[in-house]
């Protein structure tokens, strides 16, 4: 039986699909770009990437196409065209969402990780080749109500306004200034490439009020390479009292460094 799939998203990344490949086979670089840290991660990227993960390869014209098919049939699929060989582009498509029960009909929970996923790819490899990941993240905290949401009082008022490509500058609560590029927007979240010591990307999704009532609540992930113990540490201080300003009682986490 052959599987209705859809795209999900895709990117394009400035490298060779010889460089890129390995970033979706082996363990330690999958973790430079997936997800966030978390004490399960190790197992999930073994259990999505490797164990029951099938590729295959194929040229259709001046085109090389590597394809992997996750165990959940999620599929990533990479394209180089031999005129531009330093191009790959990236495609994610899913199954229907016909029959899927834990689709709502406003927002798949899968669909927008990959979203999110797909652009840290395309972030790593582009900013921070061979470089490891420590991440910070914050989950399920309330978007506020109307007149009162989250992101104005962190600072991030007017953030959808601003065109894909766009200079993005936020006052944080504690009145420090936060500036980056807007990358990439879509109806439920948005990505944002920050200046500052290091480059560092910013991701923050939305869940809608009508999927998680009352208000809605937002998640971000914050992507850093490069920063020693001290500054990750500096970084996580400003992070956490970010959110704790913007919210009373937010619960933060943080992650160790990547391993690779």
């Amino acid at each position: 039986m052959t599987l209705e799939l859809r795209e999900v998203v895709s990117v394009d990344i400035p490298l060779s699909l010889g460089k890129v490949w390995p970033y979706l086979r082996d363990p330690a670089l999958v973790r430079r770009w997936y997800g966030w840290d978390h004490p399960g991660l190790d197992a999930e990227v073994r259990r999505l990437f490797v164990d029951g993960a099938v590729e295959s390869q194929d040229v259709i014209g001046d085109e090389t196409i590597h394809t992997l098919t996750l165990p959940t049939h999620d599929r990533l699929t990479l394209r180089s065209a031999a005129h531009q060989p330093h191009r790959t582009h990236l495609t994610v498509t899913r199954r229907s969402h016909q029959g899927l029960a834990l689709f709502d009909g406003v927002r798949d929970e899968i669909d927008e990780g990959w979203i999110a996923f797909a652009h840290q790819l395309q972030f790593a490899l582009s900013i921070h080749p061979d470089q490891d990941r420590r991440t910070l993240s914050i989950f399920g905290l309330d978007a506020g109500e109307r007149g009162n949401r989250l992101l104005d009082r962190a600072g991030l008022r007017g953030i959808h306004g601003v065109p894909v490509g766009g200079h993005v500058q936020a006052r944080r609560p504690d009145g420090t200034l936060l500036g980056g590029t807007l990358i990439y927007r879509t109806p439920l979240q948005f990505g944002l490439r920050l200046h500052g010591i290091t480059e560092s990307f910013l991701v923050v999704m939305e869940t809608p009020a009508g999927t998680s009532p009352p208000h809605g609540t937002v998640d971000a992930i914050l992507s850093t390479y490069g920063l020693d113990d001290a500054t990750i540490a500096e970084v996580e201080h400003r992070w956490s009292g970010w959110w704790q300003q913007s919210v009373p009682h937010s619960r933060t986490s943080t992650a160790h460094v990547s391993s690779a």
